[in-house]
């Protein structure tokens, strides 16, 4: 049945809360793409005059499409070359959706993105419509047709694995900015000590090249560790250069409300490094390089004005 404008306008109204659901549930901004696409293809062909609750009925087909998505991503991402992250959204996407609340905020850090990545599909599908949508259990439970009980047991369970695998901080978007600008003076230094104070003692580093670009398969681990790693990363030096195809600009920004340093190479993103950090240091260290994950951030980039310029070139 052909959509008239009015079918048309309401979904593109809805378009920006479903990518969000979409981004949160898959970590990936192409992928969720993809699903609002489907989702959009299935309101064409639907009836949409019998569709008591137009929102209900988007989120339902969305979620239940990702889900599907979710399941066979997890075969694809047991041959994905080396350590699987999400994608990164620099601060400004409307993709990373409301962010009103902490809990909000929270459910779209690049940490938490992570550790969504060890839930089930349907943990993590209670898990964002509720923490970051606050969605009621009760229509939970008829997205995913299972029962109300069972929806809270999901939510439980999820929120307990979310909040034993990580230390929160709230951190501002200033103070994110001091956080990198700290990380940056001391990585540009050529030695580890002024690194080694900025992390805690258990901290580690992994990057993901989805083997397109080098990225250590193996986590670098502890302090020393990770400095060491870093003092060599942010070298200058012609090989990274060849590599790259030019000079790498460093900046200090934000993503996923988090501090993160983007390199950029001629209006470029080719890598983006999260730094998640509690108030005892920097934890956590994690580095996209893929450049099918940084499409979206180099779009988001050149679209928006760089009055305060890099901090550093290598």
């Amino acid at each position: 049945m052909a959509l008239i404008t009015s079918d048309v306008d309401r979904f593109q109204a809805a378009r920006p809360r479903l990518e969000a659901i979409a981004y949160r549930l898959l970590g990936s901004a192409s992928e969720a793409e993809d699903a609002v696409q489907e989702t959009f293809l299935r309101w064409q062909a639907a009836d949409v005059r019998r569709i008591e609750v137009p929102e209900a009925w988007l989120t339902k087909v969305l979620t239940n499409w990702c889900l599907n998505m979710l399941t066979s991503a997890r075969a694809r991402r047991e041959t994905y070359v080396g350590r699987w992250l999400p994608e990164p959204l620099l601060t400004g996407d409307p993709m990373l959706g409301p962010a009103d609340t902490a809990e909000q905020r929270e459910s779209v850090s690049y940490a938490v993105l992570v550790l969504l990545e060890r839930l089930s599909p349907n943990e993590r599908a209670v898990y964002v419509l509720r923490e970051a949508f606050d969605y009621p259990h009760r229509e939970i439970a008829e997205v995913l047709e299972i029962s109300e009980a069972a929806s809270q047991q999901l939510y439980h369970r999820a929120k307990k694995h979310i909040t034993d695998g990580r230390a929160h901080t709230e951190i501002d978007e200033a103070a994110a900015r001091r956080i990198v600008e700290e990380f940056l003076a001391a990585a540009t230094t050529g030695r580890t000590e002024p690194l080694v104070r900025l992390l805690t003692q258990d901290a580690f580093a992994v990057g993901d090249g989805g083997g397109k670009v080098p990225a250590r398969t193996k986590a670098f681990e502890g302090a020393l560790a990770v400095a060491t790693f870093m003092r060599g990363l942010f070298k200058p030096g012609a090989a990274k250069r060849a590599h790259v195809g030019g000079t790498p600009e460093i900046y200090a920004t934000t993503a996923n409300g988090g501090p993160a340093v983007v390199a950029v190479v001629e209006g470029r993103v080719v890598g983006i490094i999260c730094l998640e950090a509690t108030a005892e240091g920097i934890v956590a260290i994690r580095s996209q390089a893929n450049p099918d994950k940084l499409v979206r951030a180099t779009e988001q980039w050149s679209a928006a004005d760089h009055p305060e310029g890099p901090l550093y070139t290598l």
